[in-house]
């Protein structure tokens, strides 16, 4: 999973990507590294065509502003530069997967 380090670079991937996962994290919440990998793997394998990519919200506080990010851990899913999913604190990585597959599969990525 690839950290980004502007809104430049995250504007770019909306834009280019067909399916970007955008995980809202930081370095001192211990939720958002245990999923981290585990979204990285998992949905690696199951979802090919979707760019995973991860910003920290302790060191680009302004980017996670404009998103409306204000707790932690945030997951937003984007199909060809639209926000479809959108999880935030709690929530659960398999009912993720699902709402991923039903869009996913319906596109031809």
């Amino acid at each position: 999973m690839n950290a980004l380090e502007s809104q430049q670079q995250l504007d770019n991937l909306k834009h280019n990507s067909e399916a970007l996962l955008v995980l809202f994290g930081g370095k001192n919440c211990g939720v958002c590294q245990t999923i981290k990998p585990q979204i990285d793997k998992k949905f690696s394998d199951k979802f090919p065509n979707l760019e995973r990519v991860y910003i920290d919200c302790e060191q680009l506080q302004e980017i996670c502003a404009q998103h409306g990010v204000f707790s932690l851990p945030v997951v937003q899913v984007f199909f060809m530069g639209q926000k479809f999913i959108e999880e935030m604190r709690g929530f659960s990585l398999m009912a993720l997967e699902q709402k991923i597959k039903k869009i996913y599969s319906k596109m031809s990525i």
